[in-house]
């Protein structure tokens, strides 16, 4: 006569996640353990602040502007300088939005496993994210016009500060980070398995096999 199988659900492994089996065979994942929130927290602002240096450093090599002719009365922009005034807000809003929406998919992923918390996290991230961005940006590549205008002679061009006309823009990694965490939810809230830890009722009241 086989003896009862002892611990039919097994030991959750080295690396995080343990799989056993109902008495039926039926596979059951085990919760993994999570990361403490100062860690997880910790990690994302980090990954921000590094993306938004990034960012704000190619806001500053790639934002076109506008490029302004001195005369006797100051400087002024002609026709096809005027469409580039707001060339910076419009390459902060691409590069701000693409950067969220790329960190927001894998920090969310990543965090998904903490609730309706991750959401939060990823998108305050995002916001820190933007801030940095905007401050590197204008710390390399706001330079005042009106001194430059001084110093220059008829005829010069000089090109226009680096700037946000507005705070929309700012928005963008906002809108980027939760549209990722917005689709993923979406589309893997019912897909991940439901962990549990103990076995059905069902299971439980079914006869050992002898």
């Amino acid at each position: 006569m086989s003896q009862p199988v002892d611990n039919p659900l097994g030991q959750p492994s080295a690396y995080g996640q343990g799989y056993g089996q109902h008495p039926f065979g039926t596979p059951v994942v085990v919760q993994e353990p999570k990361l403490p929130w100062s860690r997880a927290i910790a990690v994302t602002v980090a990954v921000f602040l590094v993306a938004g240096a990034i960012a704000g450093w190619a806001w500053q090599q790639f934002a076109p502007l506008a490029q302004y002719t001195v005369d006797e009365n100051g400087g002024s922009l002609g026709e096809e300088q005027m469409t580039k005034v707001f060339g910076p807000d419009g390459t902060f809003t691409s590069i701000g939005f693409l950067t969220a929406l790329v960190l927001g998919a894998l920090l969310f992923w990543w965090l998904r496993n903490y609730g309706p918390w991750s959401v939060s996290i990823v998108v305050l991230g995002s916001a820190l994210g933007g801030g940095v961005a905007w401050g590197v940006g204008m710390l390399l590549g706001h330079d005042p016009l009106q001194p430059r205008l001084q110093a220059a002679k008829p005829g010069d061009l000089l090109a226009a500060p680096l700037e946000l006309h507005t705070w929309t823009p700012l928005a963008a990694w906002l809108v980027g980070a939760a549209l990722a965490a917005a689709i993923i939810a979406a589309t893997t809230w019912r897909a991940d398995p439901v962990a549990t830890g103990s076995v059905s009722g069902a299971s439980e009241s079914s006869p050992q096999v002898n």
